[in-house]
């Protein structure tokens, strides 16, 4: 073998332990991370008569829920179950929020018509926008604007730069009677939003581009998702809560989120109803809102954990 041989194939060598050592390292990390992860609760309570509706978990395993009894948010440790009232909802209801990484959180205030950014830390309202809308249901966060749902109206709404705007679904969005937009997320390449829509064709998702609110249906196959309400995307698969049907049913996207496969649907005899979804490690972690039963102040609710796909 020639030096430069000899140089190239030591430089192999070294690359590929480095690697393999590299790999054994972040595999170990990975697998103490889930061995770990394993002992945490895998069902909690949340406080009677609480009412949680939304979930949202940030870069530290935190679960924050909305209360649609007055809006107040709990947090809870993933590690413990254990948590405690963070900020106060004044009797305006929280539905969907989401946490950003400055640990801001955005609410859509239901029937109030609000939208809200609380300070996770302090507890403290940051800010309270007015829509005009009728039932702000959902939230997901861009890189440039927090974007949310009304039920009862064809529209969207922009939260960007300290002002809201309002944002028409046309095309092919068809706006029901009753409940009709409700979850929302971003398509894998992150140029368009997925919205539920649980009227249309029985029930679907509508893909929006978020500067004209053009919608177009996806193409599910033959899934349908009549009871369609929280959605989570990791990567290219999306979660879908069907909250009546106490299950989750999940999908394989392509990157314009124009197509989906269905691949599973996830159900616990645990679920009573869960509205949406959020994860942490290995787990996806669901309110369970109860929507069977008649809320009273000393109604019990739980948040329960069941593994990814």
């Amino acid at each position: 073998m020639a030096p430069a041989d000899r140089s190239f194939a030591r430089r192999t060598l070294l690359t590929t332990t480095a690697a393999l050592t590299g790999a054994a390292v972040l595999g170990g990390t990975a697998h103490a991370a889930e061995t770990r992860q394993a002992t945490w609760p895998a069902q909690f309570p949340l406080p009677d008569g609480f009412q949680p509706e939304g979930i949202t978990i940030g870069s530290e395993p935190y679960a924050y829920f909305g209360s649609l009894a007055n809006g107040d948010i709990y947090r809870a440790s993933l590690a413990t179950g254990r948590g405690r009232i963070v900020a106060k909802g004044a009797g305006r209801p929280t539905v969907g929020l989401k946490i950003d990484r400055h640990g801001r959180l955005f609410l859509a205030g239901g029937d109030s018509g609000e939208i809200r950014t609380v300070d996770a830390r302090s507890g403290e309202t940051e800010q309270v926008y007015a829509t005009g809308g009728t039932f702000v249901n959902d939230v997901i966060l861009t890189p440039r604007a927090a974007w949310f749902t009304d039920s009862f109206k064809p529209v969207l709404y922009k939260l960007a730069k300290g002002a809201v705007t309002t944002v028409p679904l046309t095309g092919e969005w068809q706006q029901g009677p009753d409940f009709t937009a409700n979850g929302i997320e971003r398509t894998p390449d992150g140029r368009a939003l997925l919205v539920v829509n649980a009227f249309a064709n029985g029930g679907g998702l509508m893909r929006v581009d978020p500067r004209t609110g053009a919608a177009r249906a996806v193409d599910l196959g033959a899934a349908k998702l009549p009871n369609g309400d929280g959605l989570l995307l990791l990567g290219r698969i999306l979660y879908a809560v069907q909250q009546q049907q106490n299950a989750i049913d999940v999908f394989r996207l392509n990157d314009a989120g124009t197509r989906g496969t269905a691949i599973t649907r996830i159900t616990d005899p645990r679920f009573r109803i869960p509205t949406t979804v959020a994860a942490w490690g290995s787990r996806l972690y669901l309110p369970n809102a109860r929507f069977d039963v008649e809320p009273t102040p000393t109604t019990e609710y739980d948040a329960v954990a069941v593994r990814q796909v």
